[in-house]
């Protein structure tokens, strides 16, 4: 990222022609802005603002992390750091969340939204994630390895679908990771479920959710659809071999894709194949 600054307690990383059309990206939980960075490195013709969300990285500081009030704070960061106010929200996974709750709540401030893997109904098994069970698992699957490497590269691959090339921020953010972040982000993701009048929301939105990943997943991009009046929904299928991790986690697994699926959207041009219709 060429430069950065913080507001309202979120460090934001900035890059692109100051005049552009802006783009903010948000990333999902327990990782941070640089995940875009591969992204935002091939849309260069954009004004790219990459924050911290609350709890992570460098706005560590900001806590309890919330959908609903980090949604509130990103609006106002378009309102104040992008050109005529107005952005094109691209969320994955938690940042999806907050994502369609600025719809919900901010739909002014967007032009369009690219909502990546937004999870909007129960997973199976969900009921058992208490706040008390999400503290054991965070204490029996963190603190004991915080300097294991091949633990960390392990979940690094296996269940986040991040590659190799960032395992240095990957291990940072894991290092980091605190118990009450950990609970305030999983308590998030498993609570927030699809905000009322959406119905209303005039806003081109691109639902996506990737082909192997959980039919609840799949799932809550169809009610996106339904709900939404300019809503397009696509299921990612980047290749045969690709994991249910790598599918979700793509603007790191397939950042070429995912930025010329941001530049289709943006300048409405057909979508590339590997998005394919929901059956």
């Amino acid at each position: 990222m060429a430069d950065g600054f913080s507001v309202n307690g979120l460090h934001v990383d900035v890059c692109g022609p100051t005049d552009a059309p802006a783009i903010l990206f948000l990333h999902g939980g327990g990782a941070g802005a640089w995940t875009w960075q591969p992204v935002i490195e091939r849309l260069a013709e954009f004004r790219c603002l990459a924050p911290d969300l609350p709890e992570h990285g460098r706005s560590a500081a900001v806590r309890p992390f919330s959908i609903s009030e980090t949604a509130e704070r990103l609006a106002d960061l378009i309102r104040t750091h992008a050109p005529g106010g107005k952005a094109l929200v691209v969320g994955l996974s938690e940042g999806a969340q907050v994502a369609v709750a600025m719809l919900a709540n901010a739909p002014d401030v967007m032009t369009s939204a690219v909502v990546s893997s937004a999870l909007l109904r129960p997973l199976p098994g969900a009921w058992m994630m208490t706040p008390n069970a999400i503290r054991w698992s965070y204490r029996l699957s963190v603190p004991p390895f915080r300097n294991n490497d091949w633990w960390i590269q392990l979940n690094m691959k296996h269940a986040a679908g991040v590659p190799e090339a960032y395992y240095a921020q990957f291990k940072r953010d894991f290092q980091t990771l605190t118990e009450d972040g950990f609970t305030h982000v999983m308590l998030e993701n498993q609570r927030f479920r699809l905000p009322r009048g959406l119905e209303n929301v005039n806003v081109p939105v691109l639902a996506l959710a990737g082909r192997r990943e959980y039919a609840a997943m799949r799932q809550s991009a169809a009610d996106l659809g339904a709900v939404l009046p300019r809503a397009v929904v696509r299921l990612i299928d980047l290749n045969e071999n690709s994991t249910l991790a790598q599918q979700h986690n793509w603007c790191l697994f397939a950042p070429d894709r995912f930025a010329e699926t941001v530049r289709a959207w943006v300048n409405q041009s057909p979508l590339p194949g590997y998005l394919r219709p929901l059956a």
